[in-house]
């Protein structure tokens, strides 16, 4: 139900109002004998238009589309003839049907002149995507590690206790030559003798002394030449006359001796003779003993080049793996 007050829209006008009101205005155009434009002229000759179709061209203009067939099922094709009054009469003689639902001659048109052309096309081929190549699992090598480069400084240290030994050995021998000289040293005491310097700093400071001065040696020429152990093994007897002098200074007790009478007393040991031996056994010691080290310090670089050498081919052979 619609409200007579609310003012309702304007229907369109039918389709087939329109054309039979334009079909009556023709027909009695027509019969008072007005000359329509689009009448269809009592002889072929005149090759007028059919009033109908007239009609039905104005109002396909109002509403276009109302007479075009149905996508499916679309209208034969027409056919042009150059017979007028052919064309005429098929236009006459065919029925003209208004509804929107195609109709059966439509219909059965449609599968020969409607119908889209239906068009297989391939599908797509399907791209399976190609299973990636497992690759294989990183192996991890460790890298080897540079040598590292043999020292001589430990076998200087070693060969410096077997001269320190032979030095205590000359150092005491000269101590009871000395003794002899002087009458203090006999044979029935010379055992004694040979004992009683054991005990006292004096005879132990140089020794110690030496020892010191000949690793520091060592270890500052390292794997050196034996040149440095001649030149240098100087330093190494001036130690071991210093290391003299200074057990002389213990020995006659340092905590109670005044500087006067160490001053004295180092007067006295400057030029003495076991303090000149000190300095010649250290000085010819670290000569010899030098050139031992020396010659292991040689052996000790041949390794190290050699190790380096190896090290270099492995690098450059790369890392194997063992079957």
């Amino acid at each position: 139900m619609s409200d007579p007050d609310v003012p309702q829209p304007e229907k369109p006008a039918d389709v087939d109002d329109v054309v039979g009101s334009a079909n009556a205005g023709l027909d009695a155009a027509a019969a008072a004998g007005a000359d329509v434009p689009g009448a269809v002229p009592e002889t072929v000759e005149e090759k007028a238009v059919d009033p109908d179709l007239a009609a039905f061209e104005e109002a396909e203009r109002s509403y276009p589309g109302t007479f075009a067939p149905p996508a499916a099922a679309a209208a034969p094709p027409a056919v042009v003839s150059t017979d007028t009054d052919a064309d005429a009469t098929a236009v006459f003689a065919a029925p003209v049907s208004y509804a929107e639902e195609p109709s059966v001659a439509d219909t059965a048109y449609a599968p020969a002149y409607g119908a889209a052309e239906t068009q297989i096309v391939p599908s797509e081929p399907l791209l399976v995507a190609a299973a990636s190549p497992q690759l294989p699992q990183p192996i991890f090598v460790q890298a080897p590690e540079p040598p590292r480069d043999r020292g001589n400084r430990g076998t200087a240290g070693a060969i410096g206790l077997l001269a320190t030994l032979v030095f205590a050995v000359l150092y005491l021998g000269t101590t009871l030559g000395l003794g002899a000289l002087a009458g203090d040293v006999t044979g029935e005491n010379i055992g004694q003798s040979a004992l009683a310097p054991l005990a006292t700093w004096g005879y132990w400071t140089p020794v110690v002394v030496f020892f010191i001065g000949f690793w520091l040696l060592g270890a500052i020429i390292n794997r050196g030449r034996w040149g440095l152990w001649v030149v240098f093994g100087i330093i190494v007897g001036a130690i071991a006359y210093g290391g003299h002098i200074l057990g002389q200074i213990f020995e006659a007790g340092i905590l109670t001796l005044t500087p006067s009478a160490a001053s004295e007393l180092v007067g006295e040991q400057l030029l003495a003779p076991l303090a000149i031996a000190a300095f010649i056994f250290a000085r010819e010691l670290t000569i010899w003993f030098g050139a031992w080290v020396a010659r292991s310090g040689a052996r000790k670089t041949e390794l190290n080049a050699e190790a380096q050498r190896e090290y270099e081919r492995t690098l450059e052979a790369g890392p194997t793996l063992a079957r």
